[in-house]
């Protein structure tokens, strides 16, 4: 009796555990079904990747304005290792001995204490000597071979070149007959500035020294200095950039229209710090941390000659000094309308272009090159500056 008692428990245990697996698997079963995508659901996706594949697709006017505004500089520009050091690129990737990408190295001091982790501020730090958080500097081995790389570039480049001098340029665009003038910059209190003299431009660049109601490292203009600051003199037909912040977007905009232009588009800055992350504790913002700028894009009059679609309304670049903008918005503006005469208000030294006139009191001197310009200049000032 007790072994006929076992069997049956036994035999108990095995239906079981069949009805156990025939669910889970009737559950799996389900779940994949329910998961699956319908015959609908996967014609549409395929039908989107086509669409999506088409609109990505150049079109041979787009290749030839690329072809034509390509910079015949050999590129400056690296990519940034994911894994930041290579100690962490060496354990996390397999391939570590073909990575080409930039890496950083941590700067550990004595003050350090690595347990804190990074600092917020990185390299922009004020308190670098002191602070207790963990920096970083970019990896000598890695630029000692990124030179060796660019001089090999450079020299390919030159032997390139001069094989093409020999090529006849007849088949070049007329985009692409655009001269290059030498940065120029005038120092100068721009509202006590003569516009006239200036003449007129195409492109208006400015990083106005908004009074945001924050303490900040130089001057500001009242709103009012702001609006008589004779904008519209110095442009019938063309596009201006205007970069504003906080309060400054809504008179931003104001401003625009006084100055007699249409906002048609706005450029975001998206910031990010020495380790190519997004900043998420940034100095500016009264609520809530600023992590991005606007730039505000404005058209005036009848614009001819200019690019339209070459690039987003995105700019994804890092954090530099004090009211600092990313370089990108330069090569942005010149893809737009190459060659024209461009014109940036409250620039510094390091805003200074080819093709820009640059006007700020933080500019050393004055240098023109447009002979237009130069004599209305020095007719008006002689050699003083216009303070």
């Amino acid at each position: 009796a007790v072994v006929s008692t076992q069997s049956t428990g036994g035999r108990f245990d095995k239906k079981r555990k069949r009805r156990k697996l025939n669910t889970a698997l009737t559950a799996e079963s389900a779940e994949f079904l329910l998961n699956k995508p319908s015959a609908i659901q996967s014609e549409s996706k395929k039908l989107g990747e086509e669409i999506q594949a088409l609109l990505n697709h150049k079109s041979a006017r787009e290749k030839t304005i690329i072809e034509n505004l390509k910079s015949n500089k050999t590129a400056q520009v690296r990519e940034f290792c994911e894994w930041v050091t290579r100690q962490e690129c060496k354990r996390g990737n397999v391939k570590f001995g073909s990575c080409k990408k930039l890496h950083f190295r941590k700067l550990i001091h004595s003050h350090t204490d690595t347990s804190l982790g990074d600092c917020s501020f990185l390299n922009t730090c004020f308190h670098m000597d002191t602070c207790k958080y963990v920096h970083y500097a970019i990896d000598e081995d890695d630029q000692r071979v990124h030179m060796r790389r660019q001089h090999r570039e450079a020299m390919n480049t030159r032997a390139k070149n001069s094989a093409a001098m020999l090529v006849s340029d007849s088949k070049s665009l007329s985009m692409a007959a655009t001269t290059i003038t030498p940065p120029q910059w005038i120092q100068c209190d721009i509202r006590k500035l003569d516009k006239d003299v200036i003449g007129k431009f195409t492109v208006i660049m400015a990083d106005p020294p908004w009074d945001i109601h924050m303490e900040l490292p130089y001057g500001t203009m009242t709103d009012d200095e702001m609006r008589n600051l004779g904008v519209e003199k110095v442009q019938d037909d063309g596009f201006i950039f205007l970069w504003v912040t906080g309060r400054a977007v809504e008179l931003g905009r104001e401003l625009l229209a006084i100055w007699g232009y249409d906002r048609v588009d706005d450029i975001i800055w998206v910031k990010t710090n020495q380790l190519q992350r997004l900043i998420r504790t940034g100095r500016t913002g009264h609520w809530i941390n600023h992590g991005k700028e606007h730039c505000l894009v404005g058209v005036k009059g009848n614009p001819k000659n200019f690019n339209r679609g070459l690039d987003c309304d995105l700019i994804v670049s890092e954090v530099r000094d004090t009211s600092h903008k990313p370089d990108e918005i330069y090569g942005m503006i010149e893809r737009l309308s190459p060659g024209t005469r461009k014109l940036e208000l409250f620039g510094r030294e390091h805003n200074t272009q080819n093709n820009w006139l640059t006007l700020g009191n933080q500019l050393d001197g004055v240098h023109l090159e447009w002979e237009d310009v130069k004599q209305k200049y020095f007719a008006r000032y002689g050699m003083s500056l216009p303070f």
